[in-house]
């Protein structure tokens, strides 16, 4: 700088400086209060939330955020031993099975017994499960029973009269256990199902279909049965007997020997395929059916 615009400067240039008055601040001092008293206020303001906020405790230790409405979980006490979850099956019988107007189903539940029903169950649906016995207390006190589906459990034991009081049973599937002999069954069944299982001839009572009069389906597939059961009812109109060890029939299986013109009118469905006996050998014994029963002939 020149001698020159050293003596403008100092002359003129500080002297209006001076005039022009300080920048105002004012504008700064809005934020200048003091900070205790906001500290104050916000903690006197969250002590009573949180007071609020433990009113509103629940009894699953949850309380609400009065704020947010947002669930918070109290800390619980260390001291409580956390227990395992664990399969119970003493459960009662509507929280282990799904009970729905009168049905009960309690399918693939591993349970060893059948459940206590509701006094109105009408439809009991206990498929896949590990039942090995079915007692006559099972359903003594249900007589509203309507069908029984007992289909692949382990049973291999039914108690004497466990079914033949259930007066209004229509349905019974026992099919896929490990029975070696059939139940006394109920006097107005309709369907009986006792495929898959390891029943032979000798666990059949000679009239354990004779009074059946109601029995439509009767299915005894995958045994181990030496011969048709006696005595079919006449209300009978498809037989399964495929894949067992039937060797013979008479003339008496099916029709009635000493009555040429007798014909079985009901009969619609016989399966005999996937057993030793050749049936060609027996032609007197289908003359009353409408229809040949499947199986082989030669």
């Amino acid at each position: 700088m020149t001698t020159l615009q050293t003596i403008f400067f100092l002359f003129f240039i500080v002297p209006l400086v001076k005039l022009v008055p300080p920048i105002q601040q004012e504008s700064l001092n809005l934020y200048e209060y003091d900070t205790d008293i906001f500290e104050e206020l916000f903690k006197q303001d969250y002590e009573d939330k949180s007071q609020d906020a433990i009113k509103k405790k629940g009894k699953d230790g949850m309380i609400l955020s009065p704020d947010s409405n947002i669930q918070l979980e109290l800390q619980r006490d260390e001291s409580v031993p956390k227990v395992r979850p664990t399969k119970d099956t003493n459960l009662p019988t509507c929280l282990l099975c799904v009970c729905l107007s009168g049905s009960v189903y309690c399918e693939e539940i591993d349970i060893i017994a059948i459940p206590p029903l509701p006094k109105e169950t009408a439809y009991l649906y206990a498929r896949f499960n590990k039942i090995k016995r079915v007692a006559v207390s099972d359903f003594a006190d249900i007589p509203t029973l309507r069908r029984i589906d007992l289909t692949g459990n382990m049973i291999d034991e039914i108690e004497d009269g466990a079914f033949s009081k259930l007066l209004l049973l229509e349905e019974l599937s026992l099919a896929e256990n490990k029975l070696i002999k059939l139940p006394v069954l109920p006097p107005k069944l309709i369907t009986f199902n006792a495929n898959y299982n390891r029943i032979k001839s000798r666990g059949i009572r000679a009239n354990a279909f004779k009074k059946q009069t109601n029995l439509s389906y009767l299915y005894l597939a995958h045994n181990t049965l030496e011969s048709v059961p006696l005595n079919l009812p006449e209300s009978l109109r498809v037989l399964h007997l495929q894949f067992n060890n039937i060797t013979s029939i008479t003339d008496d299986t099916f029709c009635k020997s000493n009555n040429t013109r007798y014909i079985r009118s009901r009969m619609d469905e016989i399966r005999m395929e996937g057993n030793p006996i050749i049936l060609a050998k027996h032609p007197n014994a289908f003359s009353c059916l409408k229809t040949l029963p499947v199986g082989a002939y030669y």
